[in-house]
């Protein structure tokens, strides 16, 4: 019979990185106001976190849904090595916020009933595929669409995802279900997406129970209200775990350069042919990816999506520096302040 943490999807490579460790090995399954909820092999915990954790100036260098850790007396000591991380930038403070840790699949789901976004899709699938799970594009609601706007949704989504599988689904007539419940099979999953479009009613038709708050429908559309909260993880019935999350209001970059590349590989092998290595597609004379817009192979807005993306990394790497030398003449000052106060004491 299948141990605990073996039902939450530990291996043995993670087995013997925590022997390296004093302490019992568990999962992150939920945070809540600094309590971190871990599962282990014998039961779970509600832990605190270590000084050096505890004190981490990252948000990211703290545990996250999904992390294995190891514990000592109910203390998050160590943080095992993240084999993927769904990552979203906070541009304000300058952080990367880890949204799920040591994800296999990342659902990220839209409504399909309202118009296809392909522009925040596309920040989606960058930030996916930098993460190292994979994206799968989930549909819901399909039972409240046409099928012509149905078709079209799928339609613009597949202009900008050629590769990525896209599963219509309905938590109403159980759609799609079987093939959601055999991507999540033995394996760690994290539905992601804006308030509203229907995580959680996914995640009670897996469960089998209305484990997650679902808001009532309201009458003017038949749609249910966001209730989530927290992350939480939870156990799949047929094997494997499943995180659900809150709404993202917003999907900020962070250091997702190769994400971008994969999301934006037609533009990037066209702007191999511009004249101009530095060439940002504007007005540069000479410009493929210009000339590809006029000629009506490109789109323009997905074009501009992807200058602006590069330009929000560009401006978070110019700030990241700036911040970084600041912060080193900071110290500076403060150690040249105790050395002048050591040598004015009488020796």
């Amino acid at each position: 019979m299948a141990t605990m943490l073996e039902q939450y999807g530990i291996d043995p490579g993670v087995r013997d990185e925590a022997a390296r460790h004093r302490g019992t090995v568990g999962r992150v399954t939920r945070i809540d106001r600094g309590a971190y909820h871990v599962v282990t092999d014998v039961g779970s915990v509600v832990a605190s976190l270590a000084g050096g954790l505890k004190d981490a100036p990252e948000p990211e260098d703290r545990p996250a849904i999904g992390d294995w850790v190891v514990l000592g007396d109910d203390v998050v000591e160590v943080i095992l090595a993240r084999r993927s991380a769904f990552r979203r930038g906070d541009a304000d403070r300058l952080q990367a916020q880890v949204v799920a840790a040591n994800v296999d699949v990342v659902f990220i789901v839209h409504a399909a009933d309202e118009p296809a976004n392909v522009r925040r899709l596309e920040r989606e699938l960058s930030l996916a595929f930098d993460s190292g799970a994979e994206p799968v594009v989930l549909l819901t609601k399909v039972d409240l669409c046409e099928p012509s706007g149905f078709d079209e949704v799928v339609a613009d989504f597949r202009r900008v995802a050629p590769d990525v599988e896209i599963v219509a689904t309905s938590a109403v007539d159980h759609r799609g279900l079987d093939a959601i419940e055999a991507l999540a099979c033995r394996r760690t999953v994290a539905f992601v997406g804006k308030s509203g479009v229907g995580k959680s009613s996914l995640v009670n038709e897996l469960l089998g129970d209305a484990t997650q708050a679902v808001g009532d429908v309201r009458a003017s559309d038949g749609r249910g209200r966001h209730t989530t909260t927290h992350r939480e993880m939870f156990m799949l019935p047929g094997g494997g775990v499943v995180i659900d999350t809150p709404g993202l209001r917003s999907i900020g970059m962070w250091q997702n350069d190769e994400g971008i590349a994969r999301v934006f590989a037609d533009i990037e092998a066209i702007a191999a042919q511009c004249r101009f290595r530095d060439c940002i597609h504007e007005h540069e004379p000479g410009c493929a990816v210009q000339a590809a817009v006029e000629a009506g192979s490109l789109d323009p807005a997905r074009v501009a999506n992807h200058r602006a993306m590069l330009s929000e990394l560009d401006d978070l790497d110019r700030e990241s520096q700036l911040r970084s030398r600041l912060e080193k003449k900071r110290h500076a000052k403060i150690l040249s302040k105790a050395v002048r106060s050591f040598d004015r004491k009488p020796r």
